[in-house]
């Protein structure tokens, strides 16, 4: 879908202009996906989309019935150069959403000492052509101290959701034929990661490769499974006119720069990174542990494929130190950490050296 989605953005994004300027472009809706900081910073993003009917997926919903709420959700309209108004604890800012609908902001506001709600407030700036579904939504803010001792910084497709990302044939047809009650996870996921955020004591961030177009799916597919919720960074299109028919679709160079990130924000957490050998998260995650030397306390990769043995011994080689467990089910994840990590994922912060 996102193919597709690609190969379509001129012309949906040359309609919706057009829609707006003759006054036809219907209602339009804001959707929020961050708002999570550290003590002193905070980030929020979002994206405006002309409304549209989607029905809410459940258990029982039959594959035409999801392949036909997938169109609906990879057809609509992005609605670029919307003027949204975010107000923050008396800061206040006019984000312009891009090409793809997106905006976001970073603000720096050290967290509320009143006891108030940390929450953040924005508006759609109706002009002529924009009339919103509702004008103001507001998102608590999700506070982390830099001083927490751990997190977690999870892939998910094939690493969490089976997702068969390796081929592309079956990737569509999971993408498009389930939904997120009707998807499966990998068995003893929710108990590995139950384990590893110390039933929810400590954060875990989701980093995929997967786009904005599928956050609902994600987000209730971890609910309704009982995997612990954090914050989900997933892939930014960066779709414009000169780039469109570059696939780029195997570029992960995003989830180095939103590790990096997390990285940044919390300088002195320890992380523990999860990812599958599909791909490149092993290579990925080894450039991580030598790009920040101490931050990481150990990696699991879930085997996706047959065994590697050149590959995984040319990884295991790069830091002894740090374990790189490579596990086909969660069951030897799971007594992994427990051998190896227990003392550490019950540590508070008080105890942290």
């Amino acid at each position: 879908m996102n193919i597709l989605r690609w190969f379509t953005f001129p012309l949906r994004y040359a309609f919706s202009k057009f829609k707006r300027k003759v006054g036809k472009l219907g209602l339009i809706r804001m959707e929020l996906f961050l708002a999570f900081g550290n003590d002193k910073e905070v980030f929020i993003k979002g994206r405006v989309v002309e409304a549209y009917k989607q029905s809410r997926p459940t258990a029982d919903k039959n594959a035409l019935q999801n392949i036909l709420a997938s169109v609906r959700r990879y057809a609509g309209s992005s609605i670029p150069d919307a003027r949204v108004r975010l107000v923050y604890h008396g800061i206040e800012e006019i984000l312009i959403s891009n090409e793809e609908g997106l905006f976001e902001s970073h603000l720096s506001h050290p967290v509320p000492t009143d006891g108030k709600p940390d929450y953040a407030t924005l508006t759609i700036m109706e002009e002529e052509g924009i009339t919103a579904e509702e004008k103001t939504l507001s998102i608590q803010i999700s506070r982390i101290s830099e001083h927490h001792p751990f997190g977690i910084i999870s892939d998910i497709d094939d690493t969490v959701i089976i997702s068969h990302a390796t081929s592309l044939g079956k990737k569509l047809w999971l993408s498009v034929s389930k939904n997120a009650y009707t998807r499966r996870p990998f068995p003893g996921v929710s108990d590995f990661y139950a384990l590893l955020t110390n039933q929810d004591q400590h954060p875990v961030f989701y980093v995929s490769s997967s786009d904005w177009n599928l956050f609902d799916l994600i987000q209730d597919f971890l609910q309704y499974r009982d995997i612990p919720k954090g914050p989900l960074l997933l892939k930014d299109p960066h779709v414009n006119l000169r780039n469109i028919w570059k696939s780029g679709g195997g570029n992960h160079d995003h989830k180095l720069e939103k590790i990096s990130m997390l990285l940044a924000l919390f300088p002195t957490m320890k992380f523990i990174l999860i990812g599958d050998s599909g791909q490149h998260d092993p290579e990925l995650y080894i450039e991580i542990i030598e790009k920040y030397p101490g931050r990481i306390k150990a990696v699991y990769i879930r085997r996706i494929k047959k065994v590697d043995e050149e590959r995984e011994n040319q990884l295991n080689q790069y830091n002894p130190k740090i374990p790189i467990a490579w596990v086909k089910h969660s069951s030897e994840a799971i007594a992994h950490a427990k051998n190896f990590l227990d003392p550490f994922l019950h540590l508070n912060s008080k105890d942290w050296e």
